[in-house]
This record gives structure tokens, C-alpha cells and sequence, in this order.
């Protein structure tokens, strides 16, 4: 039991402390959550990814290795929202927004921290998580922003619009810098330092400005199943994958336990930055997280 409260106050509490204070932030001074997101998805999260990228200590090796472990993965969760999508008949803004929030999951701010605990800071498993939260940072910023405007009917705005985000570009440049050994200069680095740093706070503070705004009541029964569908699926695939993809150790665990994150926040994001579904995006982060809370230990138990 005392193992269990050290996972949910060391982890899940601070995330909802910082949530909460968006949220009565947004209740007490009607702050545009548009623009908050605008400032999360076109600078913070690119900076962050860049210097995520940057610093991971890893070898090809091990990252080309679990890369194909996240495609494989995120193909065969998308085939399992692609069901329930069809089974529900959802409309297609509702359809994009549901392989959004089941496909996009918190792999950094949350998981980075578990990642360190469970496993004691094991610099192996760390770097594991570290390609999964540069892998999902960089999938809402294409698949994601492509999935939003494709059911506007235009693909080629959508592809444009996927062209333009900055993270692609942030990735880019550091693996750029990565090969070439090139060493950046103090003054700037420093900006580069103090917005990856804020980007957690930032985004769980935008998060807690949109919740402020919603209206009741939401699809709590859609809610429910892409909550189904992220944290148990989600781990339920993973260990099948580990297993035939010959993952062992810590490593397997390690996977495994990626696979159980709550939806991202970037989902909301993207929702809100390109109105897709935006109450039931913010919806499924909200319910995701707390319902974490449980299916987060339950997996942990289950691997040791």
C-alpha cells in the first residue's frame, strides 16, 4: 500500500495540482485557451523535443530498436480505435478526435517520472522512454495535425499545414547537430533551457484552462471507451509485442509500461488549435489521467 501512494503522490498528484491551478485560473480571469496551445504546439513542445533529442544518451541500436516497437504499437492500437470507431458510426471530426486521444498518450511528463522511480533511475530504461516521448511528440505534430484537416476534405492544406509544424524541423536540427558535433553557444542555449523547462507546467496549466470552459455534459460513454481503449489495450498490446519483438529485462518492462500512459494533452491541444471535437478531447484527458491513477499501478504490479 505505501508502494502505491509513493506512485500517486511522487507522480499523478503534482500533474493534477498543476491542472487544477489552470483550471481556476481559467475560472477566475476567462483566459483563451487557443492561445495557450498556440504558444504549447508551435514553441514550447518543439524546444522541448529538440532538447529531449539532443541530450538522450542512446545507441542507434537501441533507438532504431524501439522506434519499430512504437510504429508497430501505434498501428495496432489505431486498428483497434478504427473498430470502435466504425462500431459507433462516429461522424468524421468525431473519428479524428477519437484516434487522437487513443493514439497520442502522455509518454513525458508523466511517464519520464514514473519511468525514473519504478526503475530507479536506471539510465537504460530512461533512454527507452526518452525515444517514446520523442516518437510521441513528433506524431501528434504530423499524423496528428494531418488528421485534424484531412476530414475538412482538404489533404493538401492538411499536408501543408503538417509541413509547418516547427517540431519537424526541431528534430531535424538535432539530429544535424547530434552527427555534426556541434556545440551550442551559451546565449543559446539558455532560452533553449528555460522553455524546455516550462513546457510541462505550461501545457498541464493550458490543459486546466480549457477544462474551466467546458460544458456539461460531455460524451462520457465515447469517454469511457477511448479511456478503455489507451490504458488497457494500450499495456495489453505492449506485453504481446515485447514478446514476440524479443524485448527482455527492463527494457520489455519498460515498454510495457510506456504503452500504459494516459491520453496526452496534446490531443486537447490539437483539438482546440483546429476545432475538432475540442469538449471531448479535454474530456478523455481529464478521465484518462484520474482512471491512470489506478490502471498505472495495476501494470507496474503486473510487471514485478
Amino acid at each position: 500500500m505505501s508502494y502505491v501512494l509513493h506512485i500517486l503522490l511522487a507522480n499523478v498528484l503534482p500533474i493534477g495540482v498543476m491542472i487544477a491551478l489552470g483550471f481556476f485560473m481559467g475560472r477566475k480571469f476567462a483566459l483563451h485557451a487557443q492561445t495557450l496551445s498556440k504558444l504549447v504546439f508551435h514553441l514550447f513542445m518543439p524546444v522541448f523535443l529538440f532538447r529531449l533529442l539532443l541530450e538522450a544518451s542512446i545507441s542507434w541500436a537501441l533507438a532504431f530498436k524501439v522506434m519499430a516497437f512504437n510504429v508497430v504499437f501505434v498501428l495496432v492500437l489505431a486498428l483497434a480505435a478504427e473498430a470502435v470507431i466504425r462500431w459507433r458510426r462516429y461522424e468524421p471530426g468525431m473519428a479524428g478526435a477519437m484516434r487522437n486521444s487513443v493514439l497520442f498518450y502522455n509518454s513525458g511528463n508523466y511517464m519520464i517520472p514514473l519511468n525514473q522511480l519504478v526503475f530507479a533511475g536506471n539510465p537504460n530504461t530512461l533512454a527507452v522512454q526518452a525515444i517514446v516521448s520523442v516518437f510521441q511528440n513528433l506524431l501528434p505534430g504530423t499524423y496528428g495535425v494531418y488528421n485534424a484537416n484531412a476530414r475538412k476534405g482538404q489533404v493538401k492544406a492538411a499536408l501543408m499545414t503538417t509541413l509547418r509544424y516547427p517540431g519537424l524541423y526541431a528534430v531535424a536540427a538535432a539530429i544535424a547537430l547530434r552527427g555534426l558535433g556541434f556545440p551550442i553557444p551559451a546565449s543559446v542555449r539558455l532560452p533553449i533551457d528555460t522553455i524546455a523547462n516550462g513546457t510541462i507546467a505550461l501545457a498541464l496549466v493550458t490543459l486546466g484552462v480549457q477544462l474551466s470552459g467546458l460544458r456539461m455534459p460531455a460524451q462520457y460513454k465515447d469517454v469511457v471507451l477511448s479511456a478503455a481503449l489507451r490504458l488497457l489495450a494500450g499495456p495489453a498490446i505492449g506485453f504481446g509485442l515485447v514478446r514476440l519483438m524479443g524485448f527482455e529485462g527492463d527494457i520489455a518492462k519498460a515498454l510495457v509500461l510506456s504503452c500504459a500512459a494516459p491520453t496526452a494533452l496534446i490531443s486537447a491541444l490539437i483539438a482546440v488549435e483546429y476545432g475538432q471535437e475540442a469538449e471531448f478531447a479535454a474530456h478523455t484527458v481529464l478521465f484518462s489521467t484520474v482512471a491512470s491513477m489506478l490502471t498505472v499501478t495495476l501494470t507496474i504490479f503486473a510487471l514485478t
